[in-house]
């Protein structure tokens, strides 16, 4: 294929609306600057109508295809018949400085066409602010809000953003399969599929399987194989859990974005790369000048100044996460992780301080070394004691998989039981965004410990090959990919950060 017919082809797509205001103020600067500068250009604009407003001569439509832009539309005579809330339609016309507050520019209609219309009675998106379980039930509409649309363009920038940071530092990117005979976390929450088949007769096919099967809950096992040919490996990719939790926090299909390293001898170095990585790419986000960043900025704000003018409490479209400061701009929370190291302490040492905590402030669960961190825990110890994201290290050893390392010397000796080298990266407002772990990479010792979980060695008899032949220290983390967008965006809900949210008891489209 030629280069060049490709490119002409690409070319042949209209201007966004977006696209197309830079280009109008572009040419209103230059001929500001030039008295034989070119008047303005006719343009042509596709897109949905957000509101009309229609009076005797002449009628206002606000008109978004999406892009991060919408331009208001000015329709005399007859050009804003059928044009309608919720229609689609094709507009030609000029883009000129607009007599209204508003905007800088609004486009003058000379032609236009609808191409979908649309009852505006029964347009279930009306222009007034819905409430978030509302617009959950209309998933497949939602996207034409404002904020859905925004937090959409924004999920896609972070995982551009992460992608380039795994390129640059010379991971692979691999995609680990759905479909599993093994459960990873052991915690046996798994959804089992079933074959449709008639009932048993004595001529009904074998399984399609010839043993149980699962939809992943995780891509770390089979990305550990590729990490120990590659060195460095990578997934975003969904995963399902069937727990019943009903929280702002949990769905039961979801993203993980996993990143395995090999060649890290101790807990402290993998620390380091997921730091690194997680404050390299909010740098990115931040300080970039791309066209992506520059959006992606932009909407943060867009979503940011919604939930400032919409939100109506729990529920409202605007609802934030806990550590959506009102008082505080869209991105400082963002430049404060970027900027700021990340604190660190053991699982033993943050009970501790919790206890202490409780004892003049009582939580609702007790701490207690050996039990799990619950979530006012977590968010205390990230929110109101360090103020920022922290790892918690070295957590008991019966509170984790099987394929953990044991602790090193130092903290496995302040600790009253065994430990594990791994951690928890807990977030203001979130709790725990990402988890990780030193993998046991000696086979006896790993053997023993599926032995100690009641795991069969000969459905992980795969796993275990990669301990024989080769192996070598190697870690990696997981992070739910949904809790990132959520505390990113400021949106309260990971429902609301997901095209269609399934969640125990509802997946309806």
């Amino acid at each position: 294929m030629r280069p060049t017919r490709a490119l002409s082809r690409a070319n042949a797509l209209t201007p966004t609306v977006r696209a197309a205001l830079a280009s109008a103020s572009a040419q209103a600067d230059a001929a500001a600057d030039a008295a034989s500068a070119p008047g303005p250009s006719e343009t042509t604009v596709n897109g949905w109508v957000r509101s009309v407003r229609a009076h005797k001569n002449v009628a206002f439509a606000e008109v978004d295809d999406g892009s991060g832009a919408s331009v208001q539309a000015v329709l005399k005579g007859g050009t804003a018949d059928g044009i309608t809330l919720g229609a689609s339609v094709r507009l030609r016309g000029t883009l000129l400085p607009s007599r209204g507050r508003g905007q800088a520019l609004e486009l003058q209609v000379a032609e236009a066409a609808v191409l979908g219309p649309s009852d505006p009675d029964a347009y279930p998106i009306q222009k007034k602010a819905l409430p978030a379980p509302v617009l959950r039930e209309h998933a497949h509409l939602r996207f034409r809000t404002t904020q859905t649309a925004a937090v959409m363009r924004v999920r896609d920038a972070l995982a551009r953003d992460w992608h380039d940071w795994f390129e640059d530092h010379e991971f692979v990117h691999v995609h680990t399969p759905v479909l599993t005979s093994s459960d990873c976390e052991g915690a046996g929450e798994v959804f089992t599929i079933a074959q449709s088949l008639p009932g048993p007769t004595a001529d009904a096919p074998p399984p399609f399987f010839p043993r149980p099967t699962n939809l992943s809950v995780s891509g770390q096992l089979h990305l550990e194989a590729p990490t120990h040919a590659l060195g460095r490996a990578y997934t975003l990719s969904p995963a399902f859990r069937a727990e019943p939790s009903m929280t702002s926090r949990h769905l039961a299909e979801f993203y993980m974005l996993e990143a395995e390293v090999a060649f890290v001898d101790e807990l402290g170095g993998l620390l380091d790369v997921a730091e690194a990585a997680f404050r390299g790419v909010l740098s990115r986000l931040l300080a970039y000048d791309s066209r992506r960043a520059v959006r992606a900025r932009a909407d943060l704000t867009r979503i940011a100044e919604l939930a400032a003018v919409e939100g109506e409490g729990e529920g409202g479209e605007g609802e934030r996460h806990a550590d959506a400061d009102a008082d505080a701009g869209p991105l400082d929370h963002l430049l404060a992780a970027a900027t700021t190291p990340f604190a660190r302490i053991t699982y033993t040492d943050a009970v501790a301080l919790l206890a202490d905590e409780h004892a003049a402030v009582p939580f609702a669960h007790a701490p207690t070394w050996g039990d799990g961190l619950s979530s006012e825990h977590e968010k205390w110890l990230a929110g109101t004691h360090f103020n920022g994201p922290v790892f918690v290290t070295d957590y008991p050893a019966p509170l984790k998989p099987f394929y953990m390392l044991p602790s090193g010397p130092e903290a496995a000796s302040a600790a009253p039981g065994p430990t594990v080298a791994c951690f928890d990266l807990l977030f203001p407002g979130i709790g725990e965004m990402a988890g990780g772990s030193m993998r046991e990479h000696r086979l006896d010792e790993l053997r023993a410990r599926m032995a100690e979980h009641g795991l069969s060695e000969a459905e992980y008899d795969w796993y275990l090959d990669l301990r024989r032949f080769g192996s070598v220290a190697h870690g990696g983390w997981g992070m739910g990919w949904e809790r990132w967008v959520c505390w990113v965006t400021g949106v309260g809900n990971v429902r609301d950060v997901v095209a269609f949210p399934r969640w125990a008891g509802s997946c309806r489209f």
